[in-house]
């Protein structure tokens, strides 16, 4: 049996893949060894993870963001722990986009979610990233960067005044507010990503649309447009590049790329690809 664990911000999805090919899935917390402790990472898998296995785990593919590279030592001397001699493999959400999305042939993989990200992936392995840049610097196209271009908007007197009175309603803000969520307040990036949602709702106004298109056409001029994109098609992994997959085609035809697998979540995807390794 091999464990493939999808880890996010808030959460993991864990799937337990039996040699038969059948799966079994839990939800757990977020794992990040920088606001945890290693105990409590074991009590996660001792009390959540392990139930959904047979005992038996011989390899654990972890995927999470960037900075758990850094502490792989520490998350695989956790797994041990609870899955004595199981062989543990950390790596970046990047790698599992590239993964769950191309499998095992080249092309373009993109990550447009809360924050955005791309490489070029041989079928193997990444073989050229472009600085993503977080959410003050790049992540053109993610949850954050379209939550601050409205935000952006809306302390400004800049949006038109039907949205304006339904962004009001909805949420209550003024400009101190906003200013202190952002500045002042943990995890801005994940504040502007919620306003993703509003997003969708106004998405067929004239407002919406120009605002969402423009985020695609910045995301593949500044990003995508890096790589060999005349001949390998780009493909999407993340809720904003699912949701709003309409616009998103819409952009790419006219800027000449192609558009190939789109993906809400990673997890169904690593799992048909690590389903051919066993």
């Amino acid at each position: 049996m091999i464990l493939v664990a999808d880890s996010g911000s808030t959460k993991v999805d864990w799937v337990a893949i039996k040699e038969d090919g059948t799966v079994v899935d839990v939800k757990t917390a977020g794992i990040n060894p920088l606001f945890i402790t290693q105990e409590q990472i074991i009590d996660t898998l001792q009390t959540s993870v392990a139930p959904i296995t047979d005992g038996k785990v011989r390899q654990i593919f972890f995927y999470g963001a960037g900075v758990l590279e850094t502490a792989a030592d520490g998350l695989k001397s956790a797994f041990n722990e609870v899955f004595a001699g199981a062989e543990c493999f950390v790596a970046s959400d990047l790698l599992a986009a590239a993964r769950a999305l191309c499998k095992n042939s080249a092309g373009i993989a993109c990550i447009i979610g809360t924050g955005a990200n791309t490489c070029f992936y041989d079928g193997e392995a990444i073989k050229a990233n472009v600085n993503a840049g977080g959410y003050i610097l790049g992540d053109e196209a993610s949850g954050a960067y379209f939550g601050r271009r409205l935000l952006s908007d809306f302390i400004k007197g800049l949006l038109p005044k039907d949205i304006e009175s339904d962004f009001i309603a909805k949420y209550n803000l003024d400009y101190l507010k906003i200013v202190d969520k952002v500045y002042r307040q943990p995890a801005p990036n994940r504040y502007l990503a919620t306003f993703a949602h509003f997003l969708e709702q106004h998405r067929d106004t004239a407002y919406m649309q120009n605002l969402i298109k423009s985020g695609f056409k910045e995301f593949i001029i500044r990003n995508i447009y890096s790589y060999n994109y005349k001949e390998y098609a780009a493909n999407f992994v993340g809720s904003i590049a699912y949701i709003f997959r309409r616009e998103l085609e819409e952009v790419a035809a006219e800027c000449g790329v192609k558009i190939g697998v789109v993906l809400r979540s990673p997890i169904d995807g690593l799992v048909e690809y690590h389903k051919e390794k066993i």
